[in-house]
């Protein structure tokens, strides 16, 4: 009996130690194989080394001194390692670590990116398209510092996207940052009496794209949204609160068509933090705080604003007022 046991325990020693080899060959194949293929398109894709390890029960992967760049899109991603983990039996569910420090350049303009932590967990649809079925990133200790000269920071951050269970191609989305300090924060002006952190900044929404996310988004291009249905944005920063929910429609040029109702609380405020950013032309700003002005003096209520932001035909219009164009939604 004991030998039979003992016989039983090697064999299935073997199998599976034979499931993980099958794994670990695919993995070390497929890697390099994919950056080979992004080679011959034009890419940058380069990386000094890649190893499998994990026997038997995980397939971890790390990539040293990764590099891709995109030449369509003009996004570049530099990182000294990238790693990717699994279990032997759920390789399809995948938590994705980066680096402390990493660097993304998108076209005129290079950002720094430091983190204490940054992972994710992955789940994807079985089979060769690496369909996202679910996802959640969550980052500690972010620091940005751009090219342009501005910079951000935020002690955590956590994203949510879960796939609509009837639709593949509809997202639910969540967002949210904890003590953010905007690039204004960095560099508030005597006379505004601001914290340097938003005491809340966060959004739930709906997003509907062209097709659903999978390894094309890599690949070839971002799926690009169609639908975006807002059930809450909120920034609360000190005294000033801004608020926002409502649904819009995009074409295939980008732009939106329907109704986001914004409330702000000590909008004038708002308009004079952004004024001394420098990040928005002061012509927008006096626009937007004439038509906000004009609306204030209709409701009665000097100090807070609700009112609907309305897009329609490449333009917008705040209340009744036009404003300017349309904002372009465009994934990169």
């Amino acid at each position: 009996m004991m030998k039979l046991l003992f016989r039983l325990i090697v064999l299935a020693a073997f199998g599976w130690s034979g499931f993980w080899l099958f794994g670990y060959m695919a993995l070390s194949s497929a890697l390099p194989d994919w950056f080979e293929d992004r080679r011959a398109e034009g890419w940058v894709a380069e990386y000094d080394d890649l190893s499998v390890s994990g026997l038997p029960s995980r397939l971890d992967s790390t990539f040293e001194n990764l590099t891709l760049a995109d030449p369509q899109t003009g996004v570049a991603w530099d990182a000294p390692f990238f790693n990717m983990h699994a279990l032997t039996y759920r390789p399809h569910h995948v938590i994705a670590v980066w680096p402390d420090s990493q660097t993304l350049a998108i076209p005129g303009e290079k950002l720094t990116v430091t983190t204490g932590d940054m992972r994710a967990s992955l789940v994807l649809d079985p089979g060769t398209d690496l369909t996202l079925n679910r996802t959640n990133v969550a980052i500690e200790s972010l620091g940005i510092s751009s090219s342009a000269d501005w910079q951000m920071a935020a002690s955590a951050v956590n994203l949510a996207m879960h796939r609509d269970e009837s639709d593949a191609t509809t997202y639910r989305l969540a967002f949210k940052a904890d003590s953010l300090t905007p690039p204004a924060g960095f560099a508030l002006p005597d006379g505004i009496d601001l914290p340097r952190n938003f005491s809340s900044f966060r959004a739930d929404l709906t997003a509907s794209f062209d097709r659903p996310w999978d390894r094309t988004a890599i690949e070839q291009s971002r799926p690009q949204p169609t639908t975006l249905d807002l059930t809450l944005a909120e920034i609360i920063w000190g005294d000033l609160q801004l608020h926002a929910a409502g649904q819009v429609t995009i074409d295939n040029s980008g732009f939106p068509t329907g109704e986001v109702t914004i409330r702000a609380v000590n909008w004038r405020d708002i308009l004079n933090v952004a004024r001394h950013s420098g990040q928005i032309p002061a012509s927008v700003i006096d626009t937007v705080e004439q038509a906000l002005g004009f609306i204030a003096q209709l409701s009665g209520n000097a100090n807070e604003l609700d009112i609907p932001l309305t897009f329609a035909n490449g333009a917008t219009k705040l209340g009744p007022l036009p404003i300017g164009p349309a904002p372009r939604i465009f994934l990169r």
